[in-house]
């Protein structure tokens, strides 16, 4: 049972992979983004708006903080994927997406000090070429002469802001329980979104994009960071992060299944690569200089 709780999260974020394509053409991207958000905050607040009133305190010099992090990991990072929607397709957004794990390795060598491993340059160098191959479909001339398709330079950029949320994360360690952490951050991304959502253009929710909107608030953005976190209690974050690795293989799955998208041999073969990657620099901890004894 232990494991149910990581499974269902990735489930629940490699289904929301889905949903942000199939919401592409229903609902305009920063509706969605905002919707999602909104509707978050307004659910939570019967549940948390005292308790955070309680540890306004300690929460009151870390906004700068809890400000940054909303704005990397919901504003920049789940906008983008919206946007990137529009243009690439599901699949190669799940497997850009599995950068993650390796570009935050990657930033807490560079940031917070952690030793080097032959795993992670192995890893990073093969997860690297796998998702080039995924975004120049098999050929280098192709991308040579056309160029990253813009959905799926959005997806990257859009890995790189939620690897930064990650590493910061875990850098600043502001002390505050996880779910009033995450309660403020949605506060913060309302606000945020709130002049891209006046400003854009606008469908409205309708019968034909409001369960999109449903499944990206309540199991997305708020069962799934509660499962993750059980899951962290029971298995430790080293154990629970290996799940994040199912996220590519299932978005593909859900993805050829509800939408149905072609997996073609780079997805495959580029997939392939980077899920090795991710999982050498994850389990391969040899480090790269061993220190030198006195």
């Amino acid at each position: 049972m232990q494991y149910l709780y990581p499974l269902l999260t990735v489930f629940i974020w490699a289904g929301n992979n889905v949903i942000t394509k199939a919401a592409a053409g229903r609902i305009f991207p920063a509706e969605i983004g905002f919707y999602r958000w909104l509707f978050a905050g307004l659910l939570f607040t019967p549940f948390l708006l005292r308790p955070v009133l309680r540890n306004w305190p300690i929460i009151k010099p870390n906004l700068g903080k809890i400000a940054v992090l909303a704005v990397l990991g919901m504003a920049i990072y789940q906008s983008l994927a919206y946007y990137a929607a529009t243009i690439t397709t599901a699949t190669n957004m799940g497997i850009i997406l599995s950068l993650v794990p390796i570009v935050t390795l990657a930033m807490s060598i560079a940031a917070l000090g952690n030793r080097l491993t032959m795993g992670a340059l192995v890893g990073a160098v093969l997860s690297f070429m796998g998702v080039l191959f995924v975004v120049s479909q098999g050929s280098l001339t192709v991308l040579m002469a056309h160029g990253v398709n813009m959905g799926d330079f959005m997806m990257l950029v859009a890995t790189v802001a939620y690897a930064t949320y990650s590493t910061l994360l875990k850098k600043w360690k502001l002390g505050l329980p996880p779910l009033q952490l995450l309660y403020l951050q949605i506060l913060v991304a309302i606000v945020v979104l709130l002049p891209l959502f006046m400003l854009s253009q606008k469908t409205g929710l309708n019968l034909n994009n409001i369960s999109l909107v449903l499944y990206a608030c309540i199991p997305t953005s708020m069962l799934a960071p509660l499962l993750w976190m059980k899951s962290i209690g029971l298995l430790g974050p080293s154990r629970t992060t290996l799940f994040f690795n199912l996220i590519p293989l299932l978005t593909a799955l859900i993805a050829s299944i509800a939408l149905g998208e072609q997996l073609a041999l780079y997805h495959l073969f580029g997939g392939a690569m980077t899920l090795t990657g991710v999982i050498l620099a994850e389990r391969w901890t040899t480090p790269l200089r061993r220190s030198s004894t006195v």
